[in-house]
């Protein structure tokens, strides 16, 4: 039906006539004259319609936007003057010689030259995807899975597909379940990850995996999570975290080097006690040079301890931020600052501007300023190195709540003041996580997941002190998002049934829900390692997209909804009764 695509006509073409097929995008009738502008997938180009022409100049009358079309014309080099050199066919136009109307279109719901409401653009997906933004978008994620199949290829990876529906096992978030017909009350689940799959094709000898998966997890959404979403799955075989971290920044590297032309540098690598200590993040964003400091040791005095209120018996903290040049914040822009840390439960924060560091407390304006004295300033403007014109946010509390709300701070005062560099990029490695998490009721559970290998713990040590167990985890961390994550895994059954132990999975359990892997482990497991990519992040980031629904074809609302399809929806009766499912009222 066409010769040429609309976005790839070119000066070499000229006096050649071609056929193209698209939509009218724009339309704009001179009387004698009638322009309009035909989009594809590749791009725009101009189309004339003279009125000496009669016949197709009355059928073009008839066009309006968004009206499917097949034109066949001759192309010829725009007037000088009308020569439109933002787009890559603006030194030629096709004068038309034939037009087809395909088809009619309605007035659209969508405005494409103006912002619309999130929720139009989902409900109309299939139109909101007809911006140029968006498909862009979706060009360069189709490039991104290219250049990692290549890759990953040329690496020896086998593309190895994993089951969609499979066992429900407990992973961190609730399962996506379906029930079967055939055993009656009986559920698969969707996976959350291949991460069981991966690990038996290692004990089966594949020695190099990966696949470029959809995943799936039913929990809260943000603008970084959608229920279903796809990661680039990498297992391997008698390689350890350095050497797949190693391999993994190469993928990354080429990444960013083909899509963006930009040359990462060699990965940091951050301890998780260090990043929580510094940045108060296990994702900390490096393009924004401020870190936390710690003051604790300058405020041990009891007159401190009293003023801050501090709870001994608790795991607390007082740190600070330097901010260079803040001494110019307003009060009120202060007090705006104070609302905000609030809302990650830091009753207080407190300041002190730096205006003349040489004269002591008479050179400082602050809401402390009553409680120091001229030796405690001085250890303060000692540790932090402050200058003239700085201010220090400093807040006391709970060692969590001061990490989390120095940490978002940080961010915050990055963004409004500047601070954080722009058009770069910071990638970090966080490792040495510890295994578990302790509840306050005492009970354990994984940081990562319960496969998770261990640093430097024989079996007995590990049973008598998990608190303090080390994984050999790492995070992969660029610009303050986590775009990916994995470990070394146990390859021997023993420490697995030990780290099932701690988490207080019972015997029964263990069995019934990872028989097949405690099984597996037991026929010569090859030590083994691994790491998941967010493929969505990945191409948010690189498309300075931001919102991660703006990478995916059809996404879902922070809802976990349709409206586009209406999903999830209703099931009639009948169905259900297959199923030997009954809906019960939520009560309210």
């Amino acid at each position: 039906m066409r010769t040429q695509y609309c976005g790839k006509i070119r000066a070499t073409h000229l006096n050649k006539i071609v056929t193209l097929c698209g939509w009218v995008h724009k339309i704009r009738n001179f009387g004698q004259f009638i322009f309009i502008d035909m989009r594809d997938l590749t791009g725009l180009v101009q189309i004339i319609f003279e009125s000496q022409k009669n016949i197709i100049f009355k059928k073009a009358l008839q066009l309006r936007s968004e009206f499917c079309v097949q034109i066949t014309g001759i192309v010829r080099e725009r007037d000088e003057k009308n020569k439109n050199f933002k787009i890559l066919t603006g030194e030629i136009e096709i004068l038309a010689i034939k037009l087809n109307i395909l088809n009619i279109a309605k007035s659209l719901p969508l405005d494409y030259m103006n912002n619309n409401h999130d929720d139009s653009r989902l409900k109309y997906r299939y139109l909101d995807l007809r911006r140029f933004s968006i498909l862009e978008n979706l060009k360069i994620r189709n490039q991104i899975t290219y250049l990692i199949r290549k890759f990953m290829t040329k690496k020896n990876f086998l593309d190895i597909e994993t089951p969609i529906l499979t066992k429900s096992t407990p992973e961190g978030a609730r399962d996506y379940l379906v029930p079967s017909r055939n055993y009656h009350g009986k559920f698969y689940a969707l996976p959350q990850s291949p991460q069981l799959f991966k690990q038996l094709l290692m004990i089966a000898g594949i020695d190099r995996y990966y696949q470029i998966v959809k995943c799936f997890r039913d929990e809260d959404l943000r603008s970084d999570r959608q229920p279903e979403f796809t990661q680039v799955d990498i297992e391997v075989s008698f390689m350890n975290s350095h050497k797949i971290r190693n391999l993994t920044e190469k993928l990354i590297k080429n990444i960013w080097s083909k899509i963006i032309n930009f040359n990462l540098n060699k990965f940091p690598k951050l301890s998780f006690r260090e990043s929580m200590k510094r940045y108060g993040s296990d994702k900390p964003d490096l393009r924004n040079p401020i870190e936390i400091i710690d003051v604790s040791n300058i405020f041990k005095n009891r007159k401190f301890i009293l003023f801050f209120n501090i709870n001994l018996k608790k795991n607390s903290r007082i740190a600070l931020l330097c901010i260079s040049g803040g001494c110019d914040l307003s009060r009120k822009k202060i007090d705006e600052y104070v609302e905000y840390v609030k809302k990650y439960d830091a009753q207080k924060l407190f300041y002190i501007k730096i205006k003349k560091n040489d004269i002591g407390l008479k050179g400082i304006d602050s809401s402390i300023k009553k409680i120091l004295d001229e030796d405690v300033l001085k250890k303060i403007l000692d540790k932090t190195n402050a200058k003239n014109g700085d201010i220090l946010f400093i807040i006391a509390d709970e060692e969590y709540i001061v990490n989390k709300s120095l940490g978002m701070l940080r961010l915050k005062l990055g963004i409004d003041l500047n601070i954080t560099e722009k058009n770069t990029w910071k990638p970090l490695w966080i490792v040495d996580f510890p295994m578990f998490y302790k509840n306050d009721q005492g009970n354990f559970s994984s940081i990562h997941h319960p496969f998770t290998a261990i640093k430097k713990m024989d079996l007995k040590k590990l049973k008598n002190s998990p608190e303090s167990a080390i994984s050999d985890s790492y995070d992969l961390v660029i610009n303050g998002y986590e775009i990916g994550g994995g470990s070394v895994r146990i390859h021997d059954v023993k420490m697995q049934k030990i780290v099932f132990d701690i988490l207080g999975i019972k015997k029964s359990i263990q069995y019934e829900k990872f028989g097949f892997l405690i099984e597996a482990l037991k026929y010569g497991a090859p030590p083994h390692a691994g790491i998941a990519l967010g493929l969505d992040r990945i191409v948010m980031l690189l498309t300075n997209s931001t919102n991660i629904r703006d990478v995916i074809a059809f996404p879902k609302t922070t809802s976990a909804a349709c409206l586009m399809t209406d999903s999830p929806s209703i099931l009639n009766p009948v169905t259900l009764k297959e199923l030997g499912i009954k809906i019960f009222k939520k009560k309210i």
